[in-house]
């Protein structure tokens, strides 16, 4: 039952996913184990060149080469010739290069053409032939610890039984020495050919469907291979189908979001492994089998495979990203994935070159160069990538955010992955390049938890002490009863004496984050402020530049006997709340204060 856990966890099919794509990747090497020691592709293109050229010899051995019209003198030059005639389907000259004396009987009555023709399957099925090992000597390969009219150019191994294949120098017609596949080996002709090349397709397609090619590989070989992959591709489909159908029945995001990953993905994979197991059993030529073990289609799918799989999960996360409150990283998001992609793909390639022979070192070093290259001549691209991640992980602002960078300020519009897009007051758009966003002084005004009220009130000079106790403590009363207004701290204080006024400061938080809701709260303030000040039966000083021409209004002296009679009768009452005052009157006023103001229509519909 543990293996189906993964069903109750929301971040499990991640696991899943992963699990699937690593047993599928340990299973790309399946079928190859046992052909470890057949050509590479690379090889196979390079040899069948050579195979294809008319034949040469080596400036240094031409006079000592006896003169043959097939080329025969040394083994390097009878070998190749032998595979230029079959290449051009010319048995009876390819026959030549077979040596058919003292033969058995039953050998005997098989024409020679037809012995070449069996000895090119037997060879191009078994055992790969390099040219450039084969000696240039007439004399053959020295020391060898065979006679020296002989020499061996490879051995194949049957369940039972070893399998030499030799040449060996003979007398031509004329008495001149030259080279020849021996007849002991030509004698193994039909026994070699009934173990390691008779197979089905042999015995239901025409003989010349084994001698015609198409991109090197014979045409029996591309009719068997695709029936066997259409045989393949209905196995898979198959096996698939119910898993499928039982899938598209289950209800939950999870299964509909596997059904769509796996749907094609899983069944191609699948496809392609029942291939391989199946081209495996059947007896392919060396060119073939080269072409098998590159694993073209494999690499191809397993990468599509791999890539879907990245895509599906940098969009899960990108999902649980937006939940986390942390939309940012959708931009970032696709970028790493792309760029996670095509190291993936950098890296199964130089996997397959090396698969097929291509030396890699080098290439490597050449990648590692050119990287360093384009590192250098993008670094301020990079640096802007770097300054995007940077901003994404650290979160200074993020989009939606009012913020004040260097000697500007603005609201973040996008934090793309060169730079950052700012909306200014004048509603123009500022882009900032993210390296040097990054490293400059933010401060985000969005992420406050109030506003600070901080307005500087100048009385006139002529204010008695009393008028300035009357509007302390009326404005302290007002500040802890405004309900938009923090109780702690909430303070006016007398700061001092002015050039030409008498200096109160004023220092509150307020409950809002908004700039125009503080806007709003701060003229609801100052007005009340006012009316406190008018009340106590002072004034606001005039600007201290002002040239009195006519005598100043006096103050208003009913209103200021009343204030000093009240502030008289808050001492007789011990309740003249200075310099600051106690937590239960604050408890008692606060929220008492009706805000909005009574006349305003949000009053009313409050």
């Amino acid at each position: 039952m543990s293996g189906w856990h993964w069903r109750k966890k929301n971040n499990t099919p991640h696991l899943f996913l992963l699990r699937i794509t690593v047993f599928f990747f340990l299973l790309l090497p399946i079928g190859s184990v046992s052909l470890h020691a057949q050509p590479t592709l690379k090889e196979v293109i390079e040899d069948t060149a050579k195979k294809s050229q008319e034949v040469t010899f080596d400036p240094d051995n031409e006079g000592e080469v006896p003169e043959d019209e097939l080329n025969r003198g040394v083994p390097r030059t009878m070998v190749q010739g032998f595979f230029l005639a079959i290449r051009q389907r010319d048995f009876q000259r390819a026959s030549q290069y077979l040596d058919l004396r003292n033969l058995p009987e039953a050998v005997q009555k098989i024409p020679g053409s037809e012995l070449a023709r069996a000895l090119r399957i037997v060879l191009a099925r078994t055992h790969w032939i390099d040219l450039d090992k084969l000696s240039l000597d007439p004399a053959g390969r020295r020391k060898d610890g065979l006679p020296p009219y002989r020499d061996r150019i490879g051995q194949i191994k049957g369940k039972s039984k070893t399998f030499d294949i030799l040449l060996q120098k003979v007398p031509r017609g004329d008495g001149v020495a030259i080279w020849k596949f021996s007849n002991k080996t030509v004698a193994q002709v039909p026994e070699m050919y009934a173990v390691f090349a008779q197979t089905f397709w042999d015995e239901v397609l025409p003989p010349w469907f084994f001698e015609v090619r198409v991109l090197e590989l014979y045409l029996g070989e591309w009719v068997g291979g695709i029936s066997l992959i259409l045989i393949a591709f209905l196995g898979a489909v198959s096996l698939t189908a119910p898993l499928y159908y039982w899938m598209r029945r289950q209800d939950g995001l999870i299964y509909s979001q596997l059904l769509k990953f796996f749907q094609t993905p899983f069944r191609l994979v699948l496809w392609m492994l029942i291939a391989r197991q199946l081209v495996a059993i059947w007896q392919l030529s060396l060119v073939g089998q080269a072409v098998y073990q590159a694993k073209i289609g494999m690499f191809i799918i397993f990468t599509w495979f791999a890539m879907r799989a990245i895509d599906f999960s940098f969009v899960r996360l990108g999902f649980r990203m937006k939940k986390k409150g942390q939309p940012g990283w959708a931009v970032l998001l696709p970028t790493l994935g792309n760029v996670l992609k095509m190291v993936l793909a950098l890296v199964v390639l130089i996997f397959w070159l090396d698969n097929i022979g291509v030396k890699v070192t080098t290439l490597v070093a050449g990648l590692g160069i050119g990287g360093l290259a384009v590192a250098l001549a993008a670094q301020k691209s990079l640096e802007n990538v770097f300054g995007a991640i940077t901003l994404y992980v650290s979160h200074p602002v993020k989009v939606g955010d009012f913020c004040r960078f260097g000697e500007s300020c603005g609201t973040i519009e996008e934090i793309g992955m060169r730079a950052t897009k700012v909306r200014t007051h004048d509603s123009t758009i500022i882009n900032v390049p993210n390296a040097e966003f990054s490293s400059m002084q933010i401060e985000n005004f969005s992420l406050r938890e109030h506003m600070w009220y901080h307005p500087k009130i100048r009385l006139r000079s002529s204010t008695t002490p009393d008028q300035i106790r009357y509007v302390l403590v009326e404005v302290r009363k007002m500040f802890y009863s405004h309900p938009k207004v923090l109780p702690s701290p909430a303070r006016i204080r007398f700061e001092g004496f002015g050039e030409h006024s008498l200096d109160l400061q004023v220092f509150a938080f307020l409950d809002v984050t908004d700039p125009d809701n503080f806007t709003e709260v701060a003229e609801d303030l100052n007005l009340r402020i006012m009316d406190i000040i008018t009340k106590s039966g002072t004034e606001l000083a005039l600007p201290a530049q002002t040239l009195y021409v006519q005598r100043g209004r006096d103050l208003d002296k009913t209103k200021l006997e009343e204030t000093e009679k009240c502030v008289q009768g808050w001492r007789d009452n011990h309740e003249l709340f200075l310099p600051s005052f106690p937590q239960e009157k604050i408890a008692e006023l606060q929220g008492s204060l009706d805000y909005p103001p009574v006349g305003s229509p949000m009053a009313a519909r409050g």
